[in-house]
């Protein structure tokens, strides 16, 4: 997990990382969104697209408005509905009239928020209502742009990437990250479909990658591969701590994650939890009340 770069960050202003795409930085930084949550616009001198609007921050909405000019926006594109990025779809939308599209609100079913208590949505924007969920493979258009949705669930079941096919670029919202792994917290997230997904942005020949948190990424299909070794190495790592005796989820976080900031031992004590139901699924472990151990 890599630090914030030294301050001053350019939170608020329109940056033109290649000539279709523009990128503001919200005003958000946090341990969990590192200098905080950036938002894309696609287009130039037509009707634009905005990939992930962010929060629902006053000072956020005025830079994206700034930065449109005026521009007609075709479309408001939700990668995921963490409330760092969804939430600024409704004052955007109610600004430029815009339809909210792209991924579809989350849906946890009342078994499973009784099973890991009222909280367990606290994360998600519950307030999400989009115009129109993207299925995998569909695109949205506008003047010399072609968004197309690519499913990459895992970090939350609804989460999607968007290709612009044009350029090579892919917008990849919380699935891969500039400078950290992502956190995969159940029930939502799910350690299996998150390697699955990371398998299959491995096969595409994406060029770049532009994710909402941290720098754009020029090797993706490297750093894709390394992610899905480490992973490998954490669920290597969680079964041999199991071979010396039985443990609980929160017993593996010193042991795994040396000098980790407190502030995110809760998270990574989640990810371990998503890499144990992903082996008991698989049969290699099992546990007992919340003691773990290998079957």
């Amino acid at each position: 997990m890599a630090g914030p770069p030294p301050k001053p960050w350019p939170t608020g202003k329109a940056e033109r990382p290649e000539p279709l795409v523009r990128r503001l930085l919200a005003p958000n930084p946090s341990p969990y969104t590192y200098t905080g949550t950036q938002t894309y616009i696609v287009g130039d001198t037509g009707p634009v697209a905005v990939i992930d609007p962010g929060p629902d921050d006053d000072a956020h909405i005025a830079s994206i408005l700034a930065a449109l000019d005026g521009a007609e926006v075709a479309a408001i594109m939700c990668t995921h509905t963490h409330r760092d990025h969804s939430p600024g779809a409704r004052p955007l939308a109610a600004a430029t009239g815009a339809p909210v599209v792209g991924c579809a609100p989350l849906a946890l079913d009342q078994d499973v928020l009784d099973a890991w208590g009222p909280r367990a949505d606290a994360a998600f924007d519950s307030g999400y209502a989009p115009d129109r969920v993207m299925e995998d493979g569909e695109a949205m258009t506008g003047t010399g742009w072609t968004l197309r949705a690519v499913h990459t669930p895992g970090h939350t079941s609804n989460h999607l990437c968007f290709a612009l096919e044009e350029t090579g670029a892919l917008f990849t919202g919380d699935h891969v990250m500039g400078w950290s792994t992502s956190v995969v917290v159940p029930p939502d997230g799910d350690m299996g479909e998150y390697m699955g997904s990371l398998e299959r942005l491995h096969a595409r020949e994406d060029r770049v990658y532009y994710p909402a948190h941290g720098p754009a990424i020029d090797k993706p299909r490297q750093l894709v591969r390394g992610m899905i070794g480490h992973r490998r190495q954490r669920e290597n790592q969680i079964l041999r701590l199991l071979g010396d005796a039985p443990l609980a989820a929160a017993d593996f976080v010193s042991r795994m994650y040396k000098g980790l900031d407190p502030r995110l031992h809760g998270a990574a004590e989640m990810s371990v939890t998503a890499h144990l139901l992903d082996l008991e699924r698989r049969g290699l472990v099992g546990r007992s009340g919340d003691i773990w151990q290998t079957a």
